[in-house]
């Protein structure tokens, strides 16, 4: 109870020499406010930047494994000339694997027409993306219909003339209409619109279905030849739930080695490729970037710091013949040394918060003035006042020690 006593009295001696030198007090916690602010803007803009990309790489499937001609790797030693050389996967790669593989739970052969016109009476819709696909696209990916159905069995194996479209598409081409059961033009043909996908809206990594349309790959080959490098084939392969990614990847580099039947010497001629190569690059990449943002905000901060212990001597040297009187009535050193250390960790904390306040507007005008979502959450937060605490005792703790060690007799006689 005697500790809680001083700790209170402590505290509120602490204060009070703040709010008798507001300005004082203000112009010493302008170093921490900026630092604070610094490092908690980079850190939020950084969080929701990650959340962001890591949604947009949940969205190719976190069991999924994707066979392609071109490796995801990233960095400048990249040996394009090495894999320019590989063949695209091939329908024979891919009806070999249906029959072959035990792993997979759906396997999907997809190619895609980039910056295409489509076409409604008058209306028409420019820079549409144009997929073909086989029937466990579906399977593959995870998506929502606003209207209508997928494709039956008989459609995709008969190749019947029907697609799916977008949200952005059925907004172009049906203004206020039912797009479901229109014919719209694509490539030279007529296509039925059989559904419409859920509207999803833009992300960082390009994902979205809202300017796709999707037709049936046995209808598409009747318009362009699927394994051309034109337009990128590739086969997708999502695992059944009792297999690892690892087993998968095992089993599909085995069976695509023996379908092309590549020497033991040799290696490999395709790509397996899945979305932890991406996460392991966004991972190195934000380490990056939260280690510039200690940097920046770490100057700011050291500057502060080193400005509330300059401020805490000259409140020491004012105050010695105070320090003298309360050590004579017998405070108690610790007393002496919380009071002064108190003194820094609530200068610290005051800039820290208002630091974080400068955040949060931040965030909000950010929302709501740019549309562009920034999320500050209780991490940051944390952060942001375990730094405040740290940096107050730190350059707070010399100053205390110092006049803690005050002589009373010498004290009380300075002026």
């Amino acid at each position: 109870m005697l500790f809680l006593k001083l700790f209170r009295e402590s505290f509120i001696f602490a204060f009070d020499a703040l709010r008798q030198n507001r300005m004082r007090t203000f112009l010493s916690l302008l170093g921490i406010t900026i630092g604070i602010f610094t490092i908690i803007t980079v850190f939020a803009a950084v969080d929701t930047f990650r959340g962001n990309l890591q949604s947009s790489v949940d969205k190719l499937g976190s069991k999924t494994i994707y066979i392609q001609k071109w490796p995801w790797i990233f960095g400048g030693d990249f040996p394009w000339w090495k894999y320019m050389q590989r063949p695209q996967p091939s329908l024979r790669d891919f009806e070999a694997l249906k029959e072959r593989a035990s792993t997979a739970d759906g396997i999907c052969y997809q190619v895609g027409l980039s910056n295409r016109t489509l076409k409604y009476k008058s209306n028409s819709v420019e820079g549409a993306q144009v997929s073909g696909a086989s029937q466990d696209y579906n399977k593959i990916y995870s998506f929502d219909l606003s209207g209508g159905r997928y494709f039956t069995d008989n459609e995709s194996n008969s190749g019947s003339p029907v697609c799916l479209i977008g949200s952005e598409i059925a907004e172009g081409l049906f203004p206020n209409q039912n797009a479901v059961g229109k014919d719209i033009k694509v490539l030279g043909r007529n296509v039925q619109v059989i559904g419409v996908f859920a509207k999803e809206g833009d992300d960082l990594l390009g994902v979205s279905s809202d300017r796709t349309l999707l037709m049936p790959l046995n209808f598409a080959r009747n318009l362009v030849d699927i394994e051309s490098d034109r337009y990128g084939p590739q086969i997708t392969v999502k695992g059944k739930d009792q297999y690892t990614l690892e087993d998968m990847e095992s089993e599909l580099r085995g069976l695509m080695r023996s379908i092309r039947r590549i020497n033991p010497i040799e290696e490999d001629d395709f790509a397996l490729n899945k979305t932890t190569l991406l996460t392991a690059q966004l991972d190195i990449m934000f380490k990056v970037v939260d280690i510039a943002g200690w940097i920046i905000g770490g100057f700011s901060i050291l500057v502060g710091g080193f400005g509330i212990a300059n401020i805490m001597f000259v409140s020491v040297k004012e105050r010695t013949n105070i320090i003298g009187i309360q050590k004579s009535l017998g405070a108690k050193n610790y007393f002496i040394l919380m009071q002064f250390l108190f003194e820094a960790i609530v200068l610290c904390l005051i800039g820290g918060f208002i630091g974080l306040g400068f955040v949060y507007l931040g965030t909000l005008i950010a929302t709501y003035g740019f549309d562009v979502k920034i999320i500050l959450d209780k991490g940051n937060i944390i952060l942001g006042i375990s730094i405040s605490v740290i940096i107050g005792v730190i350059s707070g703790f010399w100053p205390a020690f110092s006049a803690s060690r005050l002589d009373p007799v010498e004290a009380i006689r300075s002026k």
